[in-house]
Formats: C-alpha cells, structure tokens, sequence
C-alpha cells in the first residue's frame, strides 16, 4: 500500500531489494535520511525528500533525521564540480538548529513513533583515525570509490580535482548507517537519487560487520520540464525559513509552476488523493488561464510549510494586487507583494498635520499636478488600500495606512505606488 502509493506519486527511483515494499507494510521500520547543514536553513530542492519523510511517518516508520554535523565539516562531494568551501563548529551548530526548527512544520516529533534528530559529529568527531582507519577503511576498495560517478569526474577534472578529504565522505555517511543500526535498529536509509552509492556503501559496511540485512531507497532529483533548476526564482533559493523567503514569495513560488510541472507537483508536494489531481489535471487543459491546479499547489505547501495564517496572508496578499482588502497585512508581505512597483518614503509627522493626500501624491511623484490628482478622483480612478477616494479634500491621518507604516496608492486598475512613513 505505502509502496504502491510513493510510486503512483513518483517517489521511488531506486530500491536495493524488490521485496521493500512488501515489508514495509508488514511493521513498523526505523529508517534516516540525511541533511547537509550548509545553511541555517533547507530549501524547496529537500523538498521531496522531506514529503518521503513524512509519507512514511505516517504510514507508521519512525524517521531519523540525521544532519551532517561531521560530515558537514568536509562536504559531500556528489553533484559538485568543485570542493566545498569548509565551515567552522559554530557554523555548522547554527545551521543546525535552524534546519530543525523548518523540519518541525513537516515531521511529527511527538507521538509513538516520532521523529528524531541526530548530529552525526556526536559520533564522528571523536573517532580515532587509526582505529577508524584500520576498523572501517579496510572494507572500501578504491577501485570500487573511483569507480563511482561523484568521484570519477571529479577525479579526470584535472583543473580541480578531488582531495582526501572529499574522498573520504563515502566511508563517514557508510559509517553513519552502521552507528544508527547499531544503536537505533535503523534499516532503511532513504535520500536523493545521488546517495546511491553512498547508501550502498552503508549497507555493504553493515553486513561485514554485524551481518545484517539493510535497504536503501531513493528519491529522484526534482527538474523541471524547460531544463531549469527546480528551487530557485529570479532573486535566487527559494528557502523554508520565513525570514529568508517570506510565505507569500513562497506562495508566488508555487503559483508560477509551469502547466507541464504542476500535474508532478501536486504528486511530490501535497497529500491531495487521486482523484482530486486527476480533477486539477482536467483543470489545467480545460482552462489553463484560471491557473486553479497551481492556486491549490501553493496553498497546499505553504499550509504544511508555514501554517494557516501564513497562507492567509499570502492569498490576501496577492489578492490585494487585483484590488483586495488589504487590512491586517504586515509591512513585510506588503513590500513583497508590491517589490517591483514605485515607492517613496514620507516623514510620518504628515498623518497628523492634516496635508491633503492629493497634495502628498504631487510631492511623492504619483500625479504631474493637483489638476491631474483632483481631475482622476473625479473620476472615481484613485484608491487609497483599495478604497476609492471620492474627494480631493481628503486628507492624511494615521487611518490612511494600512499596515504599520505603508500606504498603497492605486492609479486605476493597476498602477500602484507605495507610500512608507517613517
């Protein structure tokens, strides 16, 4: 069942033993998956591995997030064409707690079978090289390391080339599986597509060394169907934490998927069952203006991602572009959403002097002249946060924001100019 629904959503790239997702269904699994803390916060490319996570956590498996406290020191090299630039404890420690924090909107870390984070410099860290040299290395052949992928292009790259260092990151991560059975029962580790070959490794170093059966399990990488990276916008990673990436350019993010990629999307992303997809794939093709597959992608992610009043405001917020209410949204979301309009700053000792707002617009550069500005609202083309404004005798107050310092201005249908009063 769990097996045959992370197939039908495009989760299973590779499996080591045909028979896992029959025992998967048959008991309760410790399984891990790992994080590399190069920043104090993931990005929507862990994504899908996340959405793995929780599909079997809630199928009844206990996750073990593992996060590269020690392996994070050296960088994994898979994927990469050059070598990390290496990160100090204290950096490391930060990003760690960051990525823990985001993992909590996903993951259940309460309960029967919660979820538990894991540092693997705990372990890593105070290994003796020789010991861990003669103990563990003597399992690796280095005909079979350069023989992978990561390693062998990196290796015929004569201009950067491969240290030990990096060359070393496979026997660490296969080090990881044999601590986490050893001390967990762990038997399963799950990852992107590109840990094939660390997670075999993992498995071969565990059966030497306790005899004991393991699987791996891996995700495919997310593209994206015109070749560009999946994860980044224009202005760059499209990052969990908030601060980062507010929740409404979190939103955006989603609501800009392609036609061709929503239908995959909403597999990878939401829990949405079969039939409503195949209702939001109709939706695409009957009426791909609408865009109601990628409304209902954004909301489903930024609901897991950030919560209900996030998303909330995130709808309101983009509504607000159209001409929706605007109160109760903060000054974060309203400079996101309105980014790429003009703005200009006032002092706010005008919103108790009784300035005409006509008068502050002239100043500000939204009108030529009073006669446009009052011309305009005799028309019943100006707003003030989407109201119309039906005088030019309408003056400034402290009501004329609808945040805590900004005013949105709107010329018609849709010239806006934000007013910051500082």
């Amino acid at each position: 069942m769990l097996f045959e629904e992370l197939s039908w959503r495009g989760f299973v790239n590779q499996v080591t033993h045909e028979e896992l997702g029959g025992l998967l269904d048959k008991g309760s699994w410790t399984f891990y998956c790992g994080f590399d803390p190069t920043a104090d916060s993931l990005h929507v490319g862990s994504l899908l591995p996340i959405f793995g996570l929780m599909h079997l956590q809630r199928a009844g498996h206990k996750p073990i997030v593992l996060v590269g406290g020690g392996t994070g020191l050296i960088g994994d090299p898979s994927g990469k064409s050059e070598e990390r630039t290496l990160q100090t404890k204290g950096q490391v420690e930060r990003n760690i707690q960051g990525i823990r924090a985001q993992l909590e909107h996903f993951l259940d870390f309460d309960g029967p079978n919660a979820a538990i984070m894991v540092n693997n410099a705990d372990w890593l860290c105070g290994l003796p090289l020789i010991d861990f040299l003669r103990d563990i290395g003597k399992y690796f052949s280095v005909n079979v390391m350069l023989n992978k992928e990561s390693v062998r292009q990196r290796v015929q790259d004569r201009e950067h080339g491969m240290s030990f260092t990096e060359f070393s990151y496979s026997l660490l991560q296969a080090y990881d599986f044999l601590h986490l059975f050893d001390t967990y029962n762990c038997r399963l580790q799950v990852g992107g597509s590109d840990q094939w070959g660390n997670i075999v490794a993992g498995m071969d170093l565990t059966r030497r060394l306790r005899d004991a059966e393991t699987f791996g399990l891996t995700f495919p990488l997310v593209t994206k169907a015109d070749g560009t990276k999946f994860g980044k916008s224009e202005a760059g990673n499209v990052w969990l934490d908030s601060a980062r990436t507010s929740p409404y350019k979190f939103y955006q993010f989603w609501i800009n998927a392609s036609d061709a990629d929503t239908p995959r999307f909403l597999r990878f992303f939401t829990f949405l069952n079969r039939d409503e997809i195949a209702r939001l794939e109709h939706a695409i093709q009957d009426a791909p203006e609408k865009r109601l597959a990628q409304r209902r992608l954004a909301e489903e992610v930024t609901r897991i991602a950030h919560g209900e009043e996030a998303l909330a405001n995130a709808v309101r917020a983009s509504e607000a572009m159209f001409g929706g209410d605007l109160a109760g949204l903060d000054d974060a979301t309203l400079e996101d959403a309105f980014s790429e309009v003009p703005s200009s700053e006032r002092p706010r000792a005008e919103l108790c002097a009784g300035r005409l707002l006509v008068d502050v617009l002239v100043e500000s550069g939204v009108f030529a002249s009073k006669g446009e500005g009052r011309r305009l609202i005799q028309s019943g083309g100006l707003y003030l946060n989407n109201a119309r404004i039906d005088s030019a005798e309408t003056q400034m107050s402290e009501s004329s924001l609808c945040s805590e310092h900004i005013a949105v201005v709107r010329k018609g249908k849709k010239n806006y100019h934000l007013l910051r009063f500082v």
